[in-house]
């Protein structure tokens, strides 16, 4: 919330825009393949759903930041700032130039990271196993074995769920993606192309070719095999003559010398300025209700069940239904199927006590609470005190909440409580955990006693 300007804007314009195109390259692929192939759709689903997460938080949080004017926003208080607080216009000339000197840094740790660290699973394979070799070597084999017991786990059920074609299409198309928009400076000679005679078009093609048929990493059965009978010299050993672990490997050490503890060095700098910044605006603003540092403790948020207009013309209302769900329903589609039994229940329109005064079934509702990463799950209680839904998501256009909430279209989403107890007794058939609840109807009725709530167990929410 309280970012300079220089920060929003280098996210916006920067930022952003390279994380967004990489995994849209990436979630491309492999919903290419997912629908060409069952298993892979089933291998897929879960990692595609994650990669696709951040994706569509970081476009929402784009468009929200430009549809609210964010940046006009910070510096129209900023210049209100200088003119309260003298030294603040040296503090934002400070930001302007750090960001600045940041930018190219940041630019190439995020591709870094985005590439090796998240999606390309070869690579976050080989990561992890130079992390247990360095680990081997500066705390031993107490050091290697307690290191490995916490990835081989993790190790197994990745190979689980790997497929060495996609993430190898995956590997060629974000390395040509690396080469073309990262500054040659901060790009390592294995990846510069010195001696070969491959069009630049064709690299990342040409170094999967010649590291996905031969790399022992993108073997699961021998990789799981090696990391849990072979020591750690043996191992070191292997790794040596691997040519996608010795790739990877000089790619972090290149990273961490020569990007990283810059990056780090001038985000210190950053920090330390933020401290001034801050304390420059509560002292030029004592009566303003400032935003507390909640990090890891418990938080409550308030609004209202609100509906919101992103675009000229289009307004999503504050609550939606079952008919929805329906409307997007596609046979066969993996994200856009629907169970048989839901089907069966919307057309028999059998939603037991737990229909809106409209006769439809609520699912889900929004509300103008501030909400961000880590609420999930949180539960959304009304005036009085009753359980109506809970919290899982932000509008896309919201999701820029976190730098500049406007509650002209944040909105945070919550699946509605009655929904919740209709899967539980009408579509799973588990009645019994309903006789095991105390349900308030109407909803603004007064909490009842035990003895009372005893009585009536069947009470339905509405």
């Amino acid at each position: 919330q309280y970012l300079p300007s220089a920060a929003v804007n280098q996210l916006l314009t920067t930022l952003n825009p390279a994380k967004i195109n990489i995994r849209e390259t990436s979630l491309a692929i492999m919903d290419k393949h997912m629908r060409a192939d069952e298993s892979i759709r089933l291998k897929y689903a879960s990692k595609f759903a994650s990669i696709a997460n951040y994706w569509k938080k970081w476009i929402g949080e784009s468009l929200g930041l430009e549809k609210t004017n964010a940046i006009a926003k910070k510096k129209k208080f900023e210049a209100k700032l200088v003119q309260k607080q003298r030294g603040a216009k040296q503090l934002l000339d400070k930001f302007d130039a750090l960001y600045s000197e940041l930018e190219p840094y940041a630019l190439t740790q995020d591709y870094y990271k985005e590439i090796t660290g998240r999606n390309v699973e070869a690579l976050r394979v080989a990561g992890l196993v130079k992390r247990l070799m360095d680990r081997y070597e500066n705390n031993g084999q107490e050091g290697y074995d307690g290191f490995k017991a916490r990835i081989l786990p993790f190790l197994t059920d990745l190979y689980k769920n790997y497929e060495p074609k996609v993430d190898k299409e995956v590997f060629a198309a974000l390395i040509d993606l690396y080469k073309k928009n990262v500054d040659s400076a901060y790009i390592p000679d294995d990846l510069m192309m010195k001696g070969s005679r491959r069009p630049e078009s064709a690299f990342g093609a040409g170094l999967a070719e010649s590291f996905y048929g031969t790399s022992i990493i993108t073997k699961g059965d021998e990789m799981i095999k090696l990391l849990s009978e072979a020591s750690p010299e043996v191992l070191k050993k292997t790794m040596a003559n691997d040519n996608l672990y010795s790739f990877a490997s000089n790619w972090a050490d290149h990273q961490n010398e020569n990007v990283a503890s810059k990056y780090n060095g001038i985000q210190t700098q950053i920090d330390s300025l933020m401290r001034l910044y801050m304390k420059s605006q509560m002292d030029a603003f004592p009566d303003e209700r400032m935003y507390p540092d909640a990090n890891s403790t418990m938080r409550v948020t308030y609004g209202k069940v609100q509906s919101y207009e992103p675009r000229d013309a289009v307004v999503y209302a504050p609550v939606s239904y079952l008919n929805g769900v329906m409307e997007k329903y596609k046979p066969g589609d993996y994200e856009f199927d629907v169970h048989p039994k839901l089907i069966e229940l919307f057309d028999a329109q059998d939603y037991g006590d737990y229909a809106d005064t409209n006769g439809k079934l609520p699912v889900c509702f929004l509300g103008s609470n501030h909400t961000t990463g880590g609420n999930s799950g949180s539960p959304a209680i009304d005036a009085n005190g009753n359980l109506i839904g809970l919290n899982f998501d932000r509008v896309w256009e919201g999701t820029m909440s976190d730098i500049n909430y406007d509650v002209s279209i944040c909105r945070n989403i919550m699946v509605d409580a009655r929904y919740i107890l209709f899967v539980i007794d009408k579509f799973a058939g588990a009645s019994h955990l309903i006789e095991e609840m105390s349900l308030v109807h109407p909803k603004t009725e007064k909490t009842k006693s035990k003895d009372e709530k005893r009585r009536t167990p069947r009470q339905r929410s509405r």
